[in-house]
C-alpha cells in the first residue's frame, strides 16, 4: 500500500506522516489539506503557504466612516418614541 495515506486518501496516522513526511508536503500542494491523526483522533493538518495565506487573508481596513456607509443602513428606520422619563418614589 506504499503511496497512499493509511487510513484515507487525506488521512494519516502520525507514525505513517512522520515516516513519509514529505509526501505528506507533496499531497498538501497537489491534494489539499491532509489530515492526521494521533491514536486514532484526527489531531493535525498539513496544510499548503498558499492555502493559509487564503485563509487568513484579510481585506483592507477601512476608516470607520467608509465602513458604515458601505453597509447601506440609509434604508434603515430608526425612531424611538419619546423618553419621558420613569415614575419614582422619593
Amino acid at each position: 500500500m506504499l503511496g497512499k495515506p493509511t487510513t484515507g486518501e487525506n488521512s494519516w496516522k502520525l507514525e505513517d506522516a512522520k515516516a513519509r513526511f514529505s509526501e505528506v508536503v507533496r499531497r498538501a500542494h497537489s491534494q489539499g489539506p491532509q489530515h492526521v491523526t494521533v491514536r486514532g483522533r484526527e489531531s493535525v493538518v498539513v496544510i499548503s503557504v498558499e492555502e493559509l495565506e487564503r485563509l487568513t487573508k484579510t481585506e483592507p481596513k477601512k476608516p470607520f466612516v467608509e465602513f458604515m456607509e458601505s453597509l447601506g443602513l440609509e434604508k434603515l428606520v430608526l425612531e424611538r418614541e419619546v423618553d419621558r422619563g420613569r415614575d419614582t418614589e422619593l
